[in-house]
């Protein structure tokens, strides 16, 4: 019996291995038994109505830079359960400005308004998303943290909180003692220090 392959065969598996994304093999080698980031509440500061300028840098509002807080880069990636990039999603962050405030009128109308305090990309093909925004601050006995939303089309796949490892907030806040230990170490990561500002890596996994 010949047990040589067919010409037929080689062709489909050539045509295969060119429609194959080149970073699939290796990225789903990397990324086994992977867990959804856990949810946490929306909070009450959700935009009313979004801003004229929501794009990825909240350290510009139009065209007013906003020079306080400490400059941060938050970056990361969004894939499913099986590590595949969820190519399309869009990535929200909002959150309060140095003092402490956030654009929303339950606040009080209080924040600086250089500062952007929303904004959102959307992934391509990769599944990467970067903002420019300022390291979070803590408000009103809550630690430090950075409100995430992820949507797909008409979808919310996600809504969570973002928070500062080693911050000593941590510990007295309510929201985040009510995570176990693994939950804790998806939702809190470190803001290392860069040439540019501080740089946060938060990678998002979404069960979609």
């Amino acid at each position: 019996m010949n047990h040589m392959p067919s010409r037929r065969h080689l062709l489909i598996a050539s045509a295969a291995t060119l429609v194959a994304p080149a970073w699939l093999p290796s990225a789903l080698a990397q990324t086994k038994n992977l867990r959804p980031t856990p949810s946490q509440t929306e909070g009450p500061f959700y935009p009313v109505a979004l801003p004229a300028d929501s794009d990825a840098d909240l350290l510009k509002n139009g065209k007013v830079n906003y020079g306080q807080g400490q400059p941060a880069w938050l970056e990361g990636t969004v894939v499913d359960l099986a590590g595949v990039p969820v190519s399309g999603a869009v990535v929200e962050i909002w959150q309060c400005d140095h003092a402490g405030h956030y654009h929303h009128p339950g606040d009080g109308g209080r924040a600086d308004p250089a500062f952007q305090g929303f904004g959102k990309v959307t992934v391509g093909r990769d599944g990467r998303y970067r903002f420019r925004t300022i390291r979070p601050v803590q408000y009103s006995g809550r630690t430090p943290h950075i409100h995430v939303k992820v949507r797909l089309d008409r979808l919310e796949l996600l809504t969570t909180q973002l928070y500062v490892a080693g911050d000593p907030g941590n510990e007295r806040d309510f929201l985040w003692r009510r995570l176990n230990d693994e939950a804790r170490a998806a939702l809190t990561v470190p803001f290392a220090p860069g040439s540019d500002g501080v740089r946060a890596n938060f990678p998002i996994v979404i069960q979609a």
